[in-house]
């Protein structure tokens, strides 16, 4: 006689409580940071790579800057990785052509909305737009 196993399986659903924005600019991450801390009077720094773990075993580092008070929380990610020489997404796939993903978790009035008014004073800055999380199958990377 076989004893049946079962197996059990963990399943965690996560609450995303970030709004996304896309940026299209030509600037360099540290640029973009320095005219962020500039307009939104933060203090963004630049921080160790994000590491993403794609399918089929690659894996994507990213430049970090965040800037982080008790109320907020500002990440600002390239979204090609650093190695884009090899066969490696982007850390938003479904959007390609943006340089940069702005991450914002604030219980202040800072909302994407009001981000965008801001990010849209940049003149280097060709595009800013919210993307939205439902439809947003790679929204998993940004849960670290």
């Amino acid at each position: 006689m076989s004893a049946k196993i079962k197996k059990n399986k963990l399943e965690i659903e996560y609450t995303y409580d970030f709004e996304l924005l896309g940026v299209r600019t030509s600037l360099k991450g540290y640029k973009l940071a320095w005219h962020l801390n500039k307009i939104l009077k933060t203090n963004f720094v630049k921080q160790d790579d994000l590491v993403v773990h794609f399918k089929k075993g690659l894996i994507g580092s990213h430049d970090h800057y965040a800037y982080r008070t008790p109320l907020n929380e500002l990440h600002l990610f390239r979204n090609r990785p650093a190695d884009s020489e090899n066969a490696i997404p982007e850390l938003v796939p479904e959007f390609p052509h943006f340089d940069f993903i702005l991450m914002t978790q604030s219980e202040e009035s800072l909302s994407g909305n009001r981000l965008q008014e801001y990010l849209r004073g940049i003149p280097s800055i060709e595009l800013v737009t919210l993307i939205p999380l439902t439809s947003l199958k790679s929204k998993d990377n940004f849960i670290f």
